[in-house]
Parts: C-alpha cells; sequence; structure tokens
C-alpha cells in the first residue's frame, strides 16, 4: 500500500457483509452465501479538509450503495472475478488514486475460517 502523503486521505470500509451468488458448485450456483468485503481508498482530500464540504469528499456512503447494489445484484463464479470487479467500480472514481480491495468467503474451506482474495489498483499520475 501506499504511502499516504499530505493531502491524502485513507478511507477503509470494514466487514461489509453481504450476500451474492458465488462459486462453481451447485449448491453455490442455487443459493446466496455471505461475502465479507474490505476495503482502502486513497484520495486527495485537501479542499474537503479545508472547506468542510461533502461534494468536495469521496463519499464513502454513495460508495458502498454502489458497492451493494452490484454485488447483491450479480453472481460470480470466481472470488478473482467478483473482487476485480468491485475495484473497476472503486477506481470508476476519479478522484481515487489507490485502492486495495479484499473479499473474503467465509467457510469456502472446511478446516478455514474463510479465503479471500486482495486486489489493488492505482492510478496513473
Amino acid at each position: 500500500m501506499p504511502r499516504l502523503e499530505p493531502g491524502m486521505a485513507r478511507i477503509r470500509v470494514k466487514d461489509l457483509r453481504l450476500r451474492t451468488y458465488i462459486g462453481i458448485k451447485e449448491e453455490e450456483i442455487l443459493n446466496k452465501q455471505d461475502v465479507l468485503i474490505n476495503l482502502t481508498v486513497l484520495y486527495p482530500a485537501v479542499d474537503a479538509v479545508r472547506d468542510n464540504v461533502i461534494d468536495q469528499a469521496l463519499n464513502y456512503r454513495t460508495l458502498t450503495k454502489v458497492i451493494i447494489h452490484h454485488v447483491e445484484e450479480n453472481r460470480f463464479a470466481l472470488l478473482e472475478r467478483l473482487t476485480q470487479e468491485i475495484l473497476d467500480l472503486v477506481m470508476g472514481y476519479p478522484s481515487v488514486h489507490y485502492a486495495e480491495v479484499e473479499v473474503d468467503k467465509p467457510h469456502a474451506l472446511r478446516f478455514a475460517e474463510s479465503v479471500s482474495i486482495t486486489l489493488a489498483a492505482h492510478r496513473q499520475s
């Protein structure tokens, strides 16, 4: 993860628990399962800090609503695909300089709490 430079803000959304169709087995195709999403976003926040105006900030509520709608309304065979699509949504915001998305699939393995995939992207300056 890049260093937090002066003027940049780091937003973290922790443990966003959603239900979606994820997997390749018949029971996974037929039944929604929990996924746990964590994301980290870096964006320049100088104007938002100075003016205290929401229009100058990256609205994490709006961003989260977009993610919720996308995840809950679609089907995914692979955790990698789900993670990439969330990352693409986040990077669709022009102010985002860096984003990291981790998606956990609880109980995907018999003896593990969960399996997760993490993907990251950054905007070229």
